[in-house]
């Protein structure tokens, strides 16, 4: 993403940021909606509507609703973000002891973007039911417009004729109880195995 974040490209999107500030993308929206945004070192605690939180809350408190959701498209800050959100929104289901997502995806980058998606979305997933003390179970991707770039099928032919290999499993070596207190080291990845990355640009 850094050159969504380059001073080059923030000009050209008409925003007086400094390098590296996106403006109010997702980590705002969903920690911060409606609140004013004005740069990055600003402390925004407190201030909007903590979606996040919510989720959470209403998954401890409701869980059957068909109401937890959490949205990144905010239509008042778009002309302040360096990108419009590309995974605009996702919902949060229960069934029993499960916890299942579905993402919205207005525009996919299928070859760089949609792989490191359905990763984070999963991890989200597991995350929230952590938290909320229920099971992951099923992570629905829909995507509006799915592409590959031209300057991406070499990449994407070279991708295809690879064999995959067995899918890692995904361990929390202890439970999450808060979602302002993770420690990434909790993370592990058991018998993951990958081929050579392959490189491809990124069109802004």
């Amino acid at each position: 993403m850094d050159q969504n974040a380059s001073k080059e490209f923030l000009t050209k999107r008409g925003l007086n940021y400094e390098e590296n500030d996106l403006g109010p993308v997702y980590g705002f929206q969903w920690r911060h909606f409606g609140a004013t945004y004005k740069h990055k070192e600003i402390d925004y605690k407190g201030l909007g509507v903590d979606q996040l939180q919510n989720v959470i809350d209403m998954i401890n408190t409701d869980p059957t609703s068909r109401r937890i959701i959490l949205s990144a498209w905010n239509p008042s800050d778009l002309d302040k973000m360096a990108l419009p959100p590309c995974h605009v929104m996702i919902q949060f289901s229960i069934d029993k002891e499960f916890i299942d997502a579905q993402m919205y995806q207005r525009s996919g980058d299928m070859f760089l973007g949609v792989p490191f998606n359905i990763a984070s979305y999963s991890i989200l997933l597991h995350i929230i039911g952590s938290i909320t003390g229920y099971i992951p179970r099923y992570f629905h991707h829909v995507l509006g417009d799915s592409h590959i770039y031209m300057n991406h099928i070499d990449a994407v032919n070279k991708q295809i004729h690879r064999i995959p290999n067995a899918f890692p499993e995904l361990i929390l070596k202890e439970k999450i109880n808060d979602i302002d207190s993770i420690d990434e080291n909790i993370f592990e990845l058991k018998n993951y195995n990958s081929y050579p990355g392959i490189k491809a640009e990124m069109i802004a």
